[in-house]
């Protein structure tokens, strides 16, 4: 066997070798045994939650938008060229809605871009010490917009995505 055919049959796919290489191997072995259905549900309802807890945190009832929001977004947020109280609103009601969408797997990638784009709101407006946080929120809704909600979705049952 050539120095070539021996070196390309050592090193895995990746290019990882060397102490690297029995990890990647089992970081392989692992992503073989997680179902695709199992990706999408977590990525769904992980950053659904993150939302959708925000959300519930804006509103007394099931959703009267509270004194508190509406001080917020009037004093601290205070987003450009829409009125604090009609901003308080549109947040909570998509911070509910495209949360429960997401969840069910229902028009995922429509959902995923409205929590992108407010995800970059609050990014450049509001927030833009808490960079951080909000990469991995971008990470998981460019995920979902990328590949959509799954095989286990009401997108997948109804051939939307």
């Amino acid at each position: 066997m050539s120095e070539t055919a021996m070196t390309a049959e050592a090193t895995p796919r990746n290019g990882a070798t060397g102490l690297l290489a029995p990890v990647d191997a089992a970081g392989r072995a692992f992503g073989r045994l997680v179902p695709d259905w199992l990706v999408g549900l977590t990525a769904r309802t992980g950053i659904a939650a993150v939302f959708f807890l925000s959300g519930r945190t804006k509103v007394e009832g099931v959703l009267d938008v509270s004194d508190t929001a509406l001080f917020l977004f009037a004093e601290e947020y205070r987003l450009p060229l829409i009125p604090s109280d009609v901003a308080a609103h549109l947040a909570t009601y998509a911070e509910h809605l495209f949360p429960i969408l997401l969840v069910l797997g229902l028009f995922t990638r429509v959902s995923a871009l409205a929590l992108l784009i407010m995800t970059v709101v609050i990014q450049v407006l509001v927030y833009p010490a808490a960079w951080a946080t909000h990469l991995v929120w971008a990470g998981l809704l460019i995920y979902l917009i990328r590949n959509g909600a799954g095989t286990l979705s009401l997108d997948r049952l109804l051939r939307m995505g």
